[in-house]
């Protein structure tokens, strides 16, 4: 009995060495081998890639900067059958990408023979729609659990282990630390990024790939397996002691009353890079992983009350050493408060991170933090569950998903997807500011720069000042007592910029640099762009300029030039 446990002991020994040795592999050469790149390829026939430069990104798709203002169908819609209820959602939104699930289960039901006809559908179609694709790979994670695994996976928890929950019992999710696990999902992610490039290489049909789905786990911090504790015990990969400025150590030492959830991120981290390598080596499209979140106001939320090991904003830095390939990292964002929305768009918008709403409510309430997004150089936003298959995910979406439900969307996706290459070009090559109504209706400020300054407000007429009717005897807009508003402001020359809006009123003024002389509106366009040049319709004056630039529930684009006099 001594003998065999020693036996055992000595077994499990090698098999923590030789995980530990996979999941500190890599990191050290994550630029080397880094899909961004500094300098944009402009040809046109270009796999699509991000750039970046001094911190800000492009999406190049075709040899242009890209935005994806995308509709993401609801998880069961990835069926040939349902695609005929999908479509005409897309086309109501405006949209230009469609986020469609593509399900382990559903390419490989029996081990080893794959079964791709609904990616060709889907990819056929999706053409004749005149529509880009985003596929999300639901692999070993769906929203933390292995639901979209085949049968031969998920029924199977000796050859496909699943986590060991703190007490001893089992989770219901698979762990991170099995090579079983992780090359069965890499053999059948590889085979999907083979068949897309057959179908798609010279098209580019497909432009993003999501690797996983809401990866982590609930109701624990990590996996609690005699392997995990082992990998536990060893010494913290020197990527990620360099990275978090720490003296060596095992994981507790390290990371004391954090090493639990650094631990399982990292695990995670390593496990899914490892797969988006190996697609990576076949064809490299941009990749991304969703966050499903915890509280961007409540930082000291227990792991496991959200889903541990996922890049939630507390482990960024852990999954960017850890996953080199992945390009970026996103939130799903099913908060409406508006102090909640904005912190999670600042904690996911960094010099490292460009900014991807990858999944978003349906509520109307949601369509305005659009403007937020595009004003902290966001290359997409994608809410989710637009189809019309009869399905509703309220209370996170709406009551009843219908035409109507998706008209507060359609309304700013027609507003952009007029200008979506343009904008995308301003935004990585130029400067963009814009911001989403507050809960609580309250003005907000932007610094265009030294020259200028702007103020934008809400719930006000087209006409006239707040201040002429101190009681406000005039009542509001109808409809004005929810949310809807913001303003989106791209700059084109020093004195001349891209503005707009919705159900709000900007007032540009001078800013430091100009202080001393006297403010005006030289010029204000409204107009669209055909073909990359801007066409002018007719020029604002007047009543529709002297008491800022109103935007109605019907936005428009307007080219504003700001100039100065001597006073």
């Amino acid at each position: 009995m001594i003998n065999s446990r020693r036996n055992t002991d000595s077994k499990l020994a090698v098999v923590a060495l030789s995980l530990l040795a996979f999941m500190a592999a890599g990191s050290a050469g994550a630029k080397a081998i880094s899909k961004t790149s500094a300098k944009p390829s402009t040809a046109v026939n270009a796999i699509p890639h991000l750039v970046q430069t001094d911190g800000k990104y492009a999406l190049m798709v075709d040899g242009a900067p890209f935005l994806v203002l995308g509709g993401q169908a609801n998880n069961s819609s990835n069926y040939t059958g349902a695609l005929s209820k999908v479509w005409p959602a897309i086309k109501d939104m405006h949209a230009n990408t469609l986020t469609m699930p593509v399900s382990w289960e559903q390419v490989e039901p029996v081990e080893g023979k794959f079964d791709f006809s609904f990616v060709d559908t889907l990819v056929k179609e999706a053409r004749e729609n005149n529509v880009r694709l985003v596929i999300l790979w639901f692999g070993t994670w769906k929203n933390t659990g292995p639901s979209y695994t085949p049968s031969w996976v998920k029924l199977d928890n000796k050859r496909f282990p699943r986590l060991t929950n703190k007490d001893g019992t089992t989770s219901y999710a698979l762990s991170p630390l099995y090579e079983s696990t992780r090359e069965a999902d890499k053999r059948a992610y590889v085979e999907l990024v083979k068949h897309i490039k057959a179908i798609d290489g010279d098209r580019h049909t497909v432009i993003m790939l999501q690797p996983e789905n809401e990866v982590g786990v609930y109701r624990t911090a990590r996996d609690y397996s005699p392997k995990a504790d082992a990998l536990m015990a060893q010494p913290v990969p020197q990527a990620l002691l360099t990275r978090y400025k720490k003296s060596p150590g095992n994981w507790n030492q390290v990371f004391g009353k954090d090493a639990d959830e650094y631990f399982h991120a990292w695990s995670i981290a390593r496990y899914v890079d490892d797969i988006v390598a190996a697609g990576d080596a076949v064809y490299p499209l941009p990749t991304y992983v969703n966050a499903a979140l915890k509280d961007p106001l409540n930082p000291d939320q227990t792991p496991g009350s959200y889903a541990s090991g996922g890049p939630v904003y507390s482990v960024i830095d852990v999954w960017k050493v850890a996953a080199p390939h992945i390009e970026f990292l996103a939130p799903d964002l099913y908060s409406p408060g508006s102090k909640s929305y904005e912190a999670t768009l600042s904690q996911y918008a960094r010099a490292d991170n460009p900014l991807y709403v990858a999944e978003s409510g349906n509520k109307p309430i949601y369509a305005r933090y659009l403007f937020s997004a595009l004003g902290r150089q966001g290359i997409g936003f994608d809410p989710f569950g637009f189809d019309y298959t009869g399905y509703a995910n309220y209370p996170l979406g709406a009551k009843v998903f219908d035409a109507d439900a998706v008209k507060p969307f359609a309304t700013l996706y027609k507003l952009f997807g007029g200008m979506d290459r343009e904008w995308a070009k301003l935004s990585y090559e130029s400067q963009v500011w814009g911001v989403s109504e507050p809960d609580d209706h309250s003005a907000q400020s932007l610094d265009l720069g030294r020259a200028w300054s702007a103020k934008v407000t809400y719930r006000q007429w087209q006409f006239g000042l707040p201040e002429w009717d101190p009681e406000n005897q005039n009542g509001y807009p109808d409809g004005s007592d929810v949310p809807s508003g913001g303003v989106a402001v791209a700059k084109l020359s020093d004195n001349e910029f891209l503005v707009a809006g919705l159900n709000a009123r900007i007032t540009f003024d001078t800013g430091e640099a100009n202080k001393a002389r006297g403010f005006v509106l030289d010029r204000v366009e409204q107009g669209h762009f055909e073909g990359g040049k801007w066409v002018m319709e007719y020029v604002w004056n007047g009543d529709q300029t002297d008491y800022g630039l109103n935007f109605t529930g019907a936005p428009v684009i307007l080219k504003v030039r700001l100039g100065t006099y001597e006073k």
